[in-house]
């Protein structure tokens, strides 16, 4: 690789709305490019700082992975990637006409996140005897899915501007994929700290593609402007003023009320060690108990500030939904029974959730979840299940299991 293409030195630029329409053409639902540094980096830098130092990234410890130089990985993008220019962030719309969390369910039912539920047709298997063919859906997993689009795109940029270096990130890298969204115009940052994007709402997947290529001719022409600072860093170079969407969250406070273990403590953060999503996916063993009433029927992840946000209601009412055929939902993810997920053995979880983001909680995370959704039900019909899990090698499960039983206990009729 030449030394100007190492030091971001081409003479081409990217255009705003043609990448926007190349991601567009590799499957995504929309997209923008932001020139590097960013006008709000800095800001964006310290806020991150101070969460991380704060605790509240709870056991993600690879938020908190530094560089050579002591600085957080996810600081600044120069951190590892002292070439990139600028930023491609892409977002894949993942709404679908099913049913809300926070609609009324089936008794003893659990709750899987929203992006969970997707799926792809496996190429059909021609059936003895001229049957024809017969197809099987299967979970899909959405960091696959959107990597390879990431790669056509990185491609169709290589075919037109040559060589140039490059990363392709969908939730595996050292960025901040939201705030990069932000500075991109692809929406702005709600209440609840989700994207928020303004025609398709919060349920979408965001991928980034890092490039050493210089940026123009975005939405509107960029003008130098200082950025107010107050924590003494470089000022911002730019800003895009047209680009920008403002937040329009304005006074509504929806998503905080109805957090129920109080992690939208404070309007725009989010303490992760009381977060459901946290809670149930990326949290190993023992939950504290302080929390678990409130974790109610969700086993995988937490939808429920995002199915009050008004910004959704709008998006499902704006007209009709195409479904994306790489990431349609599997119905039975849908209000899963508990007795099902329960059922599972080591072998049946890995079977029924290969390529399925739920493999991430890993087995015996899956049954602590049950455990406390089980707990949180009132059914007293899934206590032989809890008393055969509360003496469980797992002590996450053990535990949930004990406090789940005597939760039923309590709530039984003397």
């Amino acid at each position: 690789m030449t030394e100007d293409v190492k030091n971001g030195l081409q003479k081409v630029n990217l255009a705003y709305d043609d990448v926007r329409a190349m991601a567009k053409d590799a499957g995504f639902s929309d997209a923008g490019v932001v020139a590097l540094p960013y006008a709000a980096e800095a800001r964006d830098a310290h806020r991150f700082r101070e969460w991380v130092s704060k605790g509240r990234a709870g056991t993600m410890r690879y938020l908190e992975r530094r560089t050579d130089d002591g600085q957080l990985a996810r600081e600044r993008v120069a951190a590892p990637f002292p070439w990139a220019r600028s930023a491609v962030v892409c977002f894949a719309d993942y709404r679908s006409s099913e049913v809300l969390s926070t609609d009324a369910a089936p008794e003893g039912t659990g709750w899987l996140a929203r992006y969970a539920w997707t799926s792809h047709i496996l190429p059909g298997q021609v059936l003895p005897g001229g049957g024809g063919e017969k197809s099987e859906r299967r979970p899909s997993d959405y960091h696959k899915v959107l990597l390879k689009r990431l790669k056509t795109l990185e491609a169709a940029l290589h075919a037109r501007f040559g060589e140039f270096e490059s990363r392709a990130y969908v939730d595996t890298g050292p960025v901040v994929e939201r705030a990069l969204a932000v500075a991109a115009g692809v929406g702005w940052t709600g209440k609840n700290t989700c994207l928020i994007h303004p025609q398709l709402g919060s349920w979408g997947f965001l991928a980034v593609l890092l490039t050493s290529l210089n940026v123009s001719g975005s939405a509107s022409q960029q003008v130098s402007e200082p950025a107010i600072r107050r924590d003494g860093g470089p000022r911002a170079r730019q800003i895009d003023k047209a680009a920008l969407i403002p937040d329009r969250c304005g006074t509504c406070t929806r998503c905080i009320e109805a957090c129920p273990t109080n992690a939208l403590d404070t309007p725009y953060q989010m303490d992760a060690t009381r977060c459901i999503a946290y809670l149930t996916i990326e949290h190993k063993g023992p939950i504290s108990e302080e929390l678990m009433p409130g974790m109610g029927r969700q086993v995988f992840g937490c939808d429920i500030c995002q199915d009050v946000c008004p910004w959704n209601e709008k998006s499902m009412r704006s007209g009709p939904i195409v479904i994306d055929a790489e990431l349609e939902p599997l119905e039975e993810l849908v209000n899963p029974a508990l007795e099902w997920l329960a059922a599972m053995n080591e072998a049946e979880f890995e079977r029924q959730f290969n390529g399925s983001p739920v493999r991430r909680t890993g087995f015996n995370g899956l049954k602590r979840n049950v455990a406390i959704a089980m707990g949180n039900s009132g059914l007293a019909r899934f206590a032989p299940r809890l008393e055969a899990w509360a003496g469980a090698a797992d002590e996450g499960v053990r535990s949930a299991a004990r406090w789940a039983l005597d939760r039923l206990r309590r709530k039984q009729p003397r």
